[in-house]
């Protein structure tokens, strides 16, 4: 190790090891310096010696190179925070000339340079002019939708500390879901999280549904499904609980199972206080980087507002794990997945209209980290909306401080201006009845010698990050302390050490081998279970002893057990570090300590003990400020925000008829089959199928009549449709001799999506494509049964002349596709459907799809910003140019002229969320192309706004698919839809594009294995591709 270690002068060596110049290099220098080797010492005694030597070298030797690796981990974040700024003025000063449009919108961007006092207080005067939430929005019927993905989450007996996923979070989310529905204005509330169904966990995490409440605060107007709930959501292995850091590959599971019940629910509610019209949420709430992942890609696919919370975010855990020194950047991502976290918080932000933050130090410290928000940037963006002036496309997301509420139902009225003695209400010990006192009394004090002794208390899951050996330390160390009073530890529920995650078995030996070296028997208490319903008694003890409650940890993202504290009548002692600087601040109830240094602890725990008066004033003002922290506040203050927030509904909610004439047009599709139609026309078969607008004739000769007068009306093509196009294309060619007026994909019951990126080296499709399309094609309608209630849809990056001219190649029929998803997903089209020709005749992409993408696009501003961003570093020029012929109003693409100067998708998209702009940007067509298309577009989201447009369940799709392909290819191999991999079609795709080192990997997106997922053994061929659908439709069955 010393060879290895000493060639890097980044430090000094260790006292121990500086060496007289006059021994020998070869000369053990610990060993030579520390042993006198006696003459007359045994060879024992002397190897013993050598021994004890050699350990303590290599011991200076490791401490050495640990603070030679901390130094140099010290020095990278320097560089890497010097960069970032580097980076964050130019960001500004490009977006202010981009911005700054006249000399009246340059005073707007200026307003970063304003002072602080005047920036804060032209906030305040913003926030004035929200309408405060009220009874008068009782009839505003909102659904609202909160999502917490990791952790066991249920309405009662919730196992708090159970584990690391199992905390705080849990217990807000479920509390806020029912402090929400309680609110005038709220009809419904679903919490989402994860079905569970394991035989290591409680029964009741693997119900589907749970009920919270049903009734509002004034008990009226609640329909059968008003309420709060939680609805359990299952993605992953079924009988697996998995720690959040695996939940990463499976959360497109849960989008799409999610994405389900939210379209089940809101027509039910549309039944119920919709009139008839869909009621989609008001505002979809991620909690957390999985659950803001989730909500992302939900408030995309609907077209809702959505809300984030983070709780802890990771690119400050990383900070601080770095700063420790103690695992380097690589072994901390592959124990907390933290470059996914990150991806996956900037990813929600992207999508966010709100960020709700319990601090104002989470604003400012831990998420101004991020690429995606920038406080003075977000300041100039909001100015111009204000004003009514563009933006170009930049947008960064609003953050309001509302710190968490408490529920008080179970805290016993306190006397504020009382002295909060009860000493003489503790029963004694000493022959006293078990019934007498609750029971976590009891099992307290009974590690106690003295149990009438003020009681320090803390309360927290046994995790590094608490701190709690550092407290222990402290109250060990200081004397007079130990001696005033006693130290109560309420660390989660165990049975086994042994048993439990390796972090907090660390943590729990170490408690246990510092009291054990302090001699705290019968000082310290550290139970080892307790329930929810104990923790209100757990505090009113505390408080009843005169005691203190300390939260020492290093970092506190809120601190919600400090207002539990406060509401019992405890003072507190707080870390500096995080939320508790507010809370002591609102409430005055205690002091803030530095969690590193314990002597700091020590003496505010011993000075609010000691001191009674200070004790006094301190319980007081934190018993008559608490109202500060109730959930009515709370909530009032949320629905007063979101309230704020930009509303907007799919326009087809509003533009669309009633589904009759749709039947109908179904009817007359169907009865093309003589099949079909002899089955519908029967006697004894399904009347209510034909809905035609006027009363039925029960002679089935009557109906059949009918049928054929519609066919003979629709056989005609309007003169408008035979047009021929531009192109040299007939769209009522393309479109048979029959256009319906909405999509077939209505009343598929599978569709089989083709998104295999077969292209040649300069970016054309390559004949293999051709050959994919057709063996598909064989493959389904070898199947006569299954034939009949398919579709297909074919997904490229290719625009919609070179799919065209592609399939004429192969003799193939645009009409033969339900669905062409053009562009990367920035195009829908639907062939042989009027929904989808224009006035001219020719093909025209769903302008529904358009409007909805349309959310936060700016072609121009794109366009411009990648033509910056992709200028050669070595001054040879652009390394791209536009390629116009596949672009389109949303879709901005480029031809790559050189694949090795440029950046990865990782370091684009980290640019452009600097910049304020928020796209989807992807390398595609065998890295020839970058395309640029708007955040809610995709092809996998193409495929989701299928289902909420047209009602195919994401569950009922097929994707065909090669082993390489675009960089946006990811995204569509998770999910409920079932996948079928097509070995030997692709040899090389432009995945070696997407990210650069130290970022995540793919099996933090996709799942190494799926039941969901086959693949191809041999040839292509119609048989193979047959064998693998019938694969992993028997494998996904049993799911």
């Amino acid at each position: 190790m010393r060879g290895k270690c000493a060639p890097f002068p980044l430090l000094p060596l260790p006292p121990i090891l500086s060496l007289p110049r006059s021994l020998p290099v070869n000369t053990p220098p610990l060993s030579r310096a520390l042993s006198p080797c006696p003459a007359e010492q045994g060879n024992r005694e002397t190897a013993r010696g050598t021994r004890a030597h050699a350990r303590l070298e290599n011991m200076c030797w490791r401490i050495w190179h640990l603070a030679r690796k901390k130094k140099q981990l010290e020095l990278e974040g320097l560089q890497r925070m010097s960069a970032r700024r580097k980076e964050q003025e130019q960001v500004r000063r490009e977006a202010t000339e981009d911005l700054a449009e006249d000399l009246s919108e340059a005073a707007d961007t200026l307003g970063e340079l304003v002072p602080v006092e005047m920036a804060k207080k032209k906030f305040q005067r913003n926030f004035s002019d929200l309408t405060v939430w009220s009874d008068d929005n009782k009839e505003k019927k909102l659904y609202i939708v909160l999502i917490s993905v990791h952790g066991l989450v249920r309405g009662e007996n919730m196992e708090l500390g159970r584990d690391s996923d199992t905390g705080g979070q849990v217990k807000y989310v479920v509390e806020l879901a029912r402090a929400l529905s309680m609110m005038p204005g709220v009809y419904r509330v679903d919490l989402f999280t994860r079905q569970v169904s394991s035989p290591d966990v409680d029964w009741s995490y693997g119900e589907p549904t749970e009920m919270l409440t049903t009734s509002s605060i004034d008990g009226e107007g609640m329909g059968e499904s008003g309420g709060a709930y939680i609805v359990r959501i299952p993605c992953g292995p079924r009988d697996k609980y998995l720690k959040k850091e695996a939940l990463w590959p499976y959360l497109q599971e849960f989008v799409d199972g999610a994405l389900g019940h939210i379209l089940n629910m809101s027509k039910a509610l549309g039944e119920q206080v919709g009139n008839g019209r869909p009621v989609l949420p008001y505002v979809i709430h991620g909690h957390y980087a999985d659950a803001g992942d989730v909500a992302a890609l939900l408030s995309g696919a609907l077209n809702v507002p959505m809300v984030l919370t983070g709780h802890s975010l990771g690119r400050n855990k990383l900070e601080q794990l770095l700063k420790q020194g103690r695992m380097s950047k690589e072994d901390i991502d592959s124990t907390y997945k933290i470059m996914r976290r990150i991806e996956g918080e900037e990813l929600a932000l992207d999508a966010s209209e709100l960020v709700i933050t319990s601090t104002r130090q989470e604003i400012d410290e831990q998420w101004g980290l991020y690429d995606g928000f920038d406080v003075k940037l977000e300041k100039v963006l909001r100015a111009r909306a204000r004003r009514g002036v563009s933006c170009h496309g930049r947008f960064m997301p609003r953050m309001v401080v509302i710190p968490p509420g408490m529920d008080f139902s179970n805290v016993f009225p306190e006397d504020i201006d009382g002295d909060g003695d009860g000493k003489d209400d503790i029963i004694s010990l000493e022959g006293a009845s078990p019934k007498s006192m609750p029971p976590i009394w009891a099992e307290v004090m009974r590690f106690l010698t003295n149990p009438h002794k003020p009681m320090i208390l803390a309360l927290s899951r046994p995790d590094p990050k608490k701190n709690i050996t550092t407290l222990v330390k402290a109250f060990g160390e200081c004397r007079p302390l130990r001696e005033l009073a006693n130290l109560t530890l309420i660390m989660g529920n165990r049975d086994d050490i042994d048993e439990m995650s390796a972090g907090n078995a660390s943590v729990l030996t170490t408690v246990l081998k510092l009291i054990d070296k302090y001699d705290l028997y019968g000082s310290v208490a550290f139970p080892k279970h307790h329930n929810q319903a104990d923790v209100p008694e757990i505090y009113r003890l505390a408080a009843k002893m005169k005691g203190v409650f300390i939260n020492p940890a290093l970092v506190e993202p809120f601190g919600l057990t400090l207002i539990e504290a406060a509401a019992h009548g405890l003072p507190i002692v707080a870390t500096k570090n995080g939320g508790p600087v507010d809370i002591t601040t609102a409430l005055n109830n205690g002091l803030l300590v530095d969690p590193h240094d314990q002597n700091a602890i020590a003496d505010a725990l011993l000075k609010l003990v000691a001191d009674k008066n200070l004790w006094q004033e301190c319980r007081r003002n934190g018993l008559r400020n608490i109202h500060l922290y109730s959930w009515p506040e709370h909530c009032r203050t949320y629905l007063t925000r979101i309230a704020g927030c930009r509303l907007r509904n799919p326009r087809w909610l509003k533009d669309t008829p009633a589904d009759a004439g749709a039947d109908e047009e179904e009817l007359l599709e169907d009865s093309m089959d003589a099949q079909d139609l002899s089955l519908r026309l029967s006697i004894d078969g399904e009347k209510n199928s034909l809905c035609i607008n006027e009363p039925l004739s029960s002679d089935p000769q009557d109906q059949v009549q009918k049928i054929m007068n519609k066919i003979k009306q629709s056989s005609a093509l309007p003169p408008s449709l035979s047009s021929v196009s531009e192109g040299g294309k007939n769209a009522a060619e393309a479109a048979g001799s029959v256009v319906n007026k909405y999509p077939v994909l209505r009343r598929r019951r599978r569709l089989f999506v083709i998104a295999v990126d077969c292209y040649q080296d300069d970016g054309r499709a390559s004949k293999k494509m051709l050959q994919v399309i057709q063996e598909v094609f064989r493959a389904v309608r070898s199947d006569s049964q299954m034939s009949k209630i398919s579709g297909f849809a074919l997904s490229t990056a290719m625009p919609l002349s070179e799919t065209l001219q592609l399939l004429q190649l192969g003799k193939i029929q645009a009409t033969d596709f339900d669905a062409l998803i053009c562009g990367s997903g920035s195009e829908v089209y639907y062939p042989g459907t009027s929904h989808c020709i224009d006035a001219e005749g020719k093909l025209r992409p769903d302008q529904d799809y358009l409007l909805h993408i349309s959310h936060r696009w700016s072609h121009d501003g794109a366009r411009q910003t990648i033509a910056k961003l992709m200028v050669a570093q070595d001054g040879s020029g652009d390394v791209v140019e536009q390629d116009v012929a596949s672009s389109n109003e949303h879709c901005v693409s480029f031809l790559i002229k050189d694949t090795k100067k440029v950046k990865t998708i990782d370091e684009m998209r980290e640019r452009l969320r600097m910049r304020g702009l928020r796209c989807h940007i992807m390398y595609c067509r065998n890295s020839t192309r970058l395309q640029v298309i708007p955040l809610l577009a995709s092809r996998s989201q193409a495929l989701r706004y299928l289902f909420v447009r047209w009602g195919l369940s994401v569950g009922n799709m097929y994707l065909i698919t090669g082993e390489h392909g675009d960089t946006d290819q990811e995204e569509m191999l998770s999910g409920l839809h079932k996948t079928v991999i097509l070995r030997g079609v692709t040899e090389k795709g432009s995945e070696a594009l997407l990210r650069s080192s130290g970022s995540y990997h793919r099996t933090d997106v996709v799942p190494s294995e799926s039941p969901l997922v086959s693949y191809t053994a041999g040839d292509l061929k119609a048989d193979e591709i047959m064998r693998a659908l019938k694969q992993v439709s028997k494998t996904s069955s049993g799911m």
